[in-house]
């Protein structure tokens, strides 16, 4: 027999508290609940956080500002000259852009914004459009149409 065979197994099963056996077992008479109280009665359960007295920590921490983060609406964003490898007379919108690979998914609205310049004659449908993107559209002789 080796030692470390004979320590290889120590520790491993933890013996179990067997409560409201007697006072001789030393976990007897009130279970390890202490006596009266709301903990020594069936179905009592402290709430998370609770500090015995002292204020929680999540009430401590001071609420602060207005967050609009669950409102925003977040738009795949394309410049005008992006635009450009598209043919003359094309109609552009989302699932043209997402085949294209200018987008990721072509249900998510489109933001055309004016980087760049364009040539070609198209019909832009998007979500929105900026002032420039819009002004530079015209100026090809495309049209830009409300997504």
């Amino acid at each position: 027999m080796k030692l470390d065979e004979i320590l290889h197994g120590a520790g491993r099963y933890k013996k179990v508290k067997r409560i409201g056996r007697g006072t001789g077992s030393g976990h007897g008479k009130t279970s390890t609940r202490g006596s009266k109280g709301a903990g020594a009665r069936a179905g009592w359960k402290q709430r998370i956080g609770t500090e015995g007295g002292q204020n929680p920590t999540l009430a401590r921490i001071p609420k602060r500002g207005f967050n609009n983060f669950n409102f925003r609406k977040e738009y795949q964003v394309v410049n005008v000259a992006d635009l450009e490898r598209f043919d003359d007379g094309a109609r552009v919108d989302s699932s043209a852009l997402a085949a294209a690979g200018l987008i990721r998914q072509g249900g998510l609205p489109v933001k055309i914004l004016g980087g760049g310049e364009l040539t070609r004659k198209l019909t832009v449908a998007a979500a929105k459009v900026s002032k420039s993107a819009g002004e530079k559209i015209a100026k090809a002789g495309g049209t830009v149409e409300q997504a």
